[in-house]
């Protein structure tokens, strides 16, 4: 058996302990309604660090888990060894089209990286998030609809399986391990490093229009009736947003109730502007950002929250969006539904999101037609209010849904959320591999477990 000593011995990282100041910055995550306490924080520098982390759990019985950025914490990880990736922090754009990033690095990273060489990397829409946890849980960005799931552009993987083995994976070194790993999660490992394809797009048209709550009827069923038709090159959500009146929210959507409808467009400005004029015309907005933009700036489309809030999240996917399940929705969350979510989002699919990749993966659902998320804030006096309400938002739209969920979409360690994730024939074979490469079940601390303790 490794010893606590032999692990900080062999390590060129540092081990954290409760108690300790490392501890407490390395377990922080952006749900500040959930208190990371593992057993112990390895703080790897390469990946032979995390090798034997892995190790040293499987000798213990310990489960591990791995976090570089925080923002897929989903439960507390009692007992658990915490891998943190966050000094795994390579990243280079090779200007022939791809990049290799290590397990710590954020999307805006690469952005900046690959801007110069009017290139872009298939990020979400909040690029402070980590490029390993978004990519491996499938990847569902602001221009998904012209390029198709971030997962479906790996090139290769470098991971650490739960049998504590150092492995290189692509489509033709253990291709089993490559279908696995692109769209299921942390199931089968750590990921230490990835290497992507890139996109050409220098600028985008994008930006965000907003509208008052008083125009929300009008303009959801603009924007479904919108969307029935519109090209590949497309993609767009709507939120209906009741942002608080903090530093940085403009005044006109302060403490109100609005409605955002975002759109990106990879084609030429000039049919971005004629594609989006009947949404322009649908109400008139109370802000219009859509504009031409650099890609770097991706982030500006949903201007996502940057800080640590204790929130709740619950998701589902739509197969369809008809008349009814937007009035439906109206009812539950529009502005005369006293909810008290902060967000509650539909995000359009289809288009390239529906295609084949290259490659099949243990993404599922790629036939969906939208996501459908709600935010609350777990914060007096509504923090009891948040979750049921967001039980009643999923129940107002379930003749709609699918029954399943993305994997990185409402964070959650749920009994079902594996079911709701991958179809049964997928799950099955994920469980196999994991059973595989993970014989002493080391990784059931996941955000998606497939097995639980012994």
């Amino acid at each position: 058996m490794i010893t606590v000593d032999d692990l900080a011995r062999s390590l060129t990282g540092t081990v954290a302990w409760p108690g300790e100041p490392l501890y407490a910055a390395l377990t922080a995550g952006f749900n500040a309604a959930i208190t990371a306490t593992p057993a112990a924080v390895v703080e790897a520098r390469d990946a032979q660090d995390v090798v034997t982390a892995v190790r040293y759990a499987a000798s213990t019985g310990r489960p591990i888990a791995v976090q570089a950025t925080g923002h897929g914490l989903a439960d507390t990880l009692d007992g658990a060894i915490l891998v943190h990736t966050g000094r795994l922090d390579e990243c280079v754009v090779h200007p022939d089209g791809w990049a290799r990033v290590g397990a710590g690095v954020r999307w805006q990273q690469v952005l900046d990286a690959a801007a110069p060489h009017g290139l872009a990397p298939l990020c979400g829409s909040a690029p402070g998030v980590g490029v390993v946890g978004y990519t491996t849980g499938g990847g569902l960005g602001p221009v998904a609809r012209t390029f198709g799931w971030a997962s479906d552009r790996v090139r290769a993987i470098e991971i650490v399986t739960g049998d504590g083995v150092l492995r290189r994976v692509t489509a033709t070194e253990e291709p089993d391990l490559f279908w696995g790993v692109r769209g299921g999660k942390g199931a089968l490992g750590i990921v230490t490093a990835l290497e992507f394809d890139l996109v050409p797009l220098p600028t985008l048209y994008a930006g965000a229009l907003y509208f008052d709550g008083a125009d929300a009827d009008t303009v959801l069923h603009a924007w479904r009736s919108w969307t029935s038709s519109l090209p590949i090159e497309a993609t767009t959500s709507l939120a209906f947003l009741q942002l608080p009146p903090l530093p940085g929210v403009p005044p006109p959507l302060a403490g109100k109730f609005t409605v955002a409808v975002r759109f990106a467009w990879t084609g030429t400005d000039a049919a971005g502007a004629d594609t989006l004029a009947p949404m322009r015309a649908a109400a008139t907005p109370l802000i219009d950002t859509v504009r031409t933009i650099p890609y770097a700036a991706i982030g500006s489309i949903h201007a996502d929250p940057t800080d640590p809030m204790p929130v709740h999240e619950a998701t589902d996917l739509l197969h369809s969006l008809p008349t009814e399940a937007a009035d439906a929705l109206l009812a539950a969350a529009g502005p005369s539904s006293g909810s008290p979510q902060v967000i509650v989002e539909l995000r359009h699919l289809g288009g390239a999101l529906a295609s084949a990749p290259d490659h099949p993966s243990a993404l599922c659902h790629r036939d969906a037609a939208f996501t459908l998320i709600t935010i609350g804030v777990l914060a007096p006096p509504i923090a009891e209010a948040v979750p049921a309400h967001a039980a009643q938002v999923r129940a107002a739209l379930s003749p709609w849904t699918t029954g399943g969920a993305l994997p990185n979409l409402g964070a959650s360690t749920a009994p079902d959320r594996a079911a709701r994730s991958y179809d049964p024939p997928t799950l099955a074979r994920l469980t196999e591999l994991a059973e595989r490469y993970d014989p002493a079940n080391v990784l059931r601390a996941g955000q998606v477990p497939l097995r639980e303790a012994a």
